[in-house]
């Protein structure tokens, strides 16, 4: 699942989820959300997701 990979990397690399979430063009709450399955992650975000995650 897509959601576990994201918290996975965050958790590797000790990133913020908030600083993720900015330089993803997310606000915390929004990226938040997603990451507990509240919001979708429409397939458009995993692009800037991916820049924010360093991959």
């Amino acid at each position: 699942m897509i959601i576990n990979n994201i918290r996975r990397v965050i958790r590797s690399k000790e990133l913020k989820q908030c600083v993720v979430a900015e330089k993803a063009g997310f606000t915390p709450n929004a990226f938040s959300s997603m990451l507990n399955e509240r919001k979708t992650i429409m397939a458009e975000y995993i692009p800037d997701i991916a820049l924010a995650l360093g991959q």
